[in-house]
């Protein structure tokens, strides 16, 4: 399906995190009058916790081959780095399975081109944006080193690297201290280690959501705060945008609500099989160390990404309702984990949060033309690449939307595959 240009037509962006940001933002560049629609303000959701690294090299995806043996002891083991609330097991028993039907060689090589395909185009997406905007220095390119304290978790992390390696991502290979040579303040259990270059990191999520979207409406963008609950449908599609305290008439639509897509895309005659992938991480505000990038350990799962306002520690995924209340001593396990790795830390004053992640089972986002409407795209699904894609997915949008071919193939994330 195809649009015209974007001259006075009016497009409606739901969803208000980094995703729907861009998109809007693109959409203006397309002579769209864009309106952007979220129950809270712009990177509240899922953006405002994010790890901060823009994962050039994250084309790995969860499922890997084997693991679906590994899994239900995975899911058991209080260590273990993925979680699931046993009240929600029967619900998500369908999205397991699928996932699990993705956990084989041929399908993981699929998923991690796409998934690169992406990512070697992030900042193609975001530049662009990031210099209109006055925020080139939100993005810092300082690279980021993936760290082994032990010969088995690098054995079990090589088809892993192999992936990345054998699409051209740029790895250096250090020893311990080569590796406390670039940081210090790492501790002697570190082995071995991997430095990617091309990998950015920003110095705070929420802040550059929120000034792309002050940037949006400098230029003319409209930002309403309210709930999305239905669309009135007229003979082309979507005409009017359904919210609590009033409509808005629209011309095309875009979901990009990550988690909460699914309901919405419901309503447009779509179902997708999106799950919260509840993410945790804890902030610390005088950590007393300072890492000069991110550091992500093979084997704790824990991610370390410097911010603006301290250091934020990310990892673990609770499979989840979305709304449920959060379990935030999953979040303070994180500190165990990272006094391990960096032994001089401060954890005092630290400030737990959670959110969810919008997950499919083929770790692919989904981009494109709703199968029912051809007034309506769909941008959701990005997982745990959702800062480091959003610019270019809201590129590919924008190119949809004004009619024109988009700038790469988007077959694999075509919504009508599941």
């Amino acid at each position: 399906m195809a649009a015209t240009k974007g001259e006075n037509r009016r497009a409606t962006v739901v969803g208000a995190g980094i995703v729907g940001v861009c998109s809007a933002l693109y959409l203006q560049r397309e002579g769209f009058t864009v309106t952007l629609i979220d129950r809270r303000g712009p990177g509240e959701e899922a953006s405002t916790g994010n790890g901060g690294c823009f994962g050039y090299a994250s084309c790995v995806p969860l499922s890997m081959p084997g693991l679906a043996l590994k899994a239900p002891l995975m899911l058991l083991d209080p260590d273990a780095p993925f979680k699931l609330r046993w009240r929600d097991a029967p619900r998500l028993a369908p999205w397991f399975l699928r996932f699990l039907g993705h956990c084989n060689k041929p399908s993981v090589e699929d998923i991690a081109d796409a998934r690169f395909a992406l990512l070697s185009r992030m900042y193609d997406g975001f530049d662009p944006l990031l210099a209109s905007a006055g925020a080139d220095d939100m993005v810092i390119r300082d690279g980021m080193l993936y760290v082994f304290e032990t010969e088995k978790a690098l054995a079990q992390n090589a088809y892993g690297l192999d992936l990345r390696r054998r699409r051209g991502i740029e790895m250096e290979e250090l020893s311990g201290d080569e590796a406390r040579e670039m940081e210090p303040a790492l501790g002697p259990s570190v082995r071995r280690a991997f430095f990617f270059p091309q990998v950015g990191r920003t110095i705070n999520p929420l802040r550059l959501t929120q000034v792309l979207a002050r940037h949006f409406t400098d230029r003319g963008g409209t930002v309403l705060r309210r709930e999305v609950t239905d669309f009135e449908i007229g003979a082309e599609g979507p005409r009017r945008v359904i919210a609590a305290g009033g409509g808005v008439d629209c011309d095309l639509v875009v979901i990009a609500a990550g988690t909460w897509s699914r309901p919405l895309a419901r309503k447009l005659g779509s179902d997708f099989p999106l799950v919260a992938e509840r993410g945790y991480n804890v902030m610390l505000p005088d950590p007393g160390v300072a890492p000069g990038r991110c550091v992500i350990s093979g084997e704790r799962y824990v991610g370390i990404t410097p911010m603006e306002h301290g250091l934020r520690v990310a990892g673990l995924a609770e499979f989840a309702a979305a709304d449920a209340p959060p379990v935030y001593a999953r979040a303070e396990r994180l500190l165990g984990l990272l006094t391990g790795l960096f032994p001089g830390v401060n954890t005092a004053g630290f400030e737990p949060w959670m959110g969810p992640r919008p997950s499919l089972p083929d770790s692919t986002p989904v981009i494109g033309w709703a199968p029912k409407h051809g007034n309506v795209l769909f941008a959701f699904g990005h997982d745990h690449i959702g800062l480091s894609t959003a610019g270019i997915t809201g590129k590919l949008i924008g190119e949809l939307a004004a009619g024109g071919p988009p700038s790469m193939d988007i077959e694999a994330y075509r919504p009508d595959r599941f």
